[in-house]
């Protein structure tokens, strides 16, 4: 569609002159992860490769990493689409939030913390509530647990948080009302926040541990109902391409 060519043709200055597949990748994450492109999307080399400038050896690489990362999905003879969520990719991702983000916060060793980010993440998603953007409240959100990861210092943790975050956002653009999915959780991340201000990172994690229990079951209900138990029932109509 013109919008969304006209979109990656904008993102094309972001290559510079030594356009990389990485370079390619990284842009086209961040449009998934923004639902420029939902799950379910054909995405077409032609296309995609002419918006950007790149040629299709390199966007076909940018495409196999995002595969990697299990954001893109090749089928035979039909070609690469957004990745559908499984119920059991949900739980897994979920899972490994659990996992590392409650490691994060009991590792995080004797206050204060620095929680400038964590406070910057709450701040935009209170702009958001007024506002009434609820796609930009998930977005401050998101970043919300991205910097309590950030906390741990390691890019080695950041890097991998980065790519289940992503996947996460692949679920949260199928839900209906994004309002009653994001909206209680705000209040969640002001109170792991005012626990690590005063430098009580027990009583954080205990907050985070039951916030990501209640988020998995909130997102696997509404994904259940949308999506179906193996993510095949088709969340756009027809899966078809976009371009």
């Amino acid at each position: 569609m013109a919008e969304q060519l006209t979109g990656l043709a904008d993102d094309r200055a972001l290559l510079g002159r030594t356009s990389t597949a990485e370079r390619v990748s990284d842009i086209l994450r961040s449009r998934i992860a923004e639902g420029y492109f939902p799950p379910g999307t054909r995405l077409s080399e032609d296309s995609i490769g002419g918006a950007l400038g790149v040629s299709r050896n390199t966007l076909r690489e940018a495409f196999r990493l995002l595969t990697h990362e299990r954001l893109l999905v090749h089928e035979l003879n039909r070609g690469v689409f957004v990745r559908v969520l499984t119920v059991e990719d949900v739980e897994d991702i979920y899972r490994t939030r659990r996992l590392v983000e409650c490691a994060v916060v009991r590792g995080l060793g004797e206050p204060p913390y620095a929680e400038d980010g964590l406070a910057e993440a709450v701040a935009a998603g209170q702009r958001a509530v007024r506002e009434g953007d609820w796609k930009a409240l998930g977005t401050a959100n998101i970043h919300f647990h991205r910097e309590l990861v950030a906390l741990a210092g390691s890019e080695r943790t950041d890097e991998l948080m980065r790519s289940v975050f992503a996947e996460l956002r692949l679920a949260f653009h199928v839900v209906d009302d994004p309002k009653a999915l994001h909206e209680p959780y705000l209040a969640r991340n002001r109170q792991i926040l005012g626990a690590l201000q005063v430098g009580d990172r027990k009583e954080a994690e205990k907050l985070l541990a039951v916030y990501l229990d209640d988020s998995l079951e909130r997102v696997v209900e509404v994904y259940r109902r949308r999506v179906g138990e193996d993510g095949k029932r088709p969340v756009r109509g027809d899966a078809g391409s976009l371009l």
